[in-house]
């Protein structure tokens, strides 16, 4: 199974469902909302999308508490809680999708390359897994999308 084809599925259940996602994105700077915006129709379902690679940006526009970025750093499960939050709020979607983590080559705040922080926020909840992706910058950037679409896939089975 492709991005694409998960992209396309993910569209075509948004649709289905009468949903919309936002997209808040560290380290895949982008490259998620391309994903969902390269299938035909996803204008009906993704609101848009913030590239918040600076810390600065993710408070100031995503909200992320200052003190949470303090303590725990831009990588981080609350962070990224935070992230998904935020853009749902902000761009008044159903569904908000982050993405943070270090890409590499080198260690970031004291995380190693690999680790990577993906959270889901609607209005009910929001949750963030933690994954570890090995290989070079590309590698881990793609896997990071790949597994955001999987993540959202999973979500929209149970509610749909």
């Amino acid at each position: 199974m492709t991005d694409s084809y998960n992209a396309e599925q993910i569209v075509a259940q948004l649709r289905q469902n009468n949903l919309t996602v936002a997209t808040a994105e560290s380290l895949t700077a982008g490259m998620l909302s391309s994903a969902i915006a390269d299938v035909s129709g996803a204008s009906t379902v993704l609101h848009g999308g913030i590239i918040a690679y600076n810390n600065a940006i993710k408070h100031r526009l995503l909200g992320v508490s200052a003190d949470t970025l303090a303590a725990r750093g831009a990588v981080d499960a609350e962070t990224a809680k935070q992230m998904a939050r935020g853009a749902r709020e902000r761009l008044n979607a159903d569904l908000g999708i982050a993405t943070t983590g270090v890409a590499g080559p080198d260690p970031s705040e004291g995380k190693a390359v690999g680790i990577v922080f993906i959270a889901l926020a609607t209005a009910e909840e929001t949750s963030a897994k933690l994954l570890r992706f090995g290989g070079n910058r590309e590698k881990i950037r793609r896997s990071t999308v790949a597994a955001s679409l999987k993540l959202m896939a999973e979500w929209l089975e149970r509610y749909g």
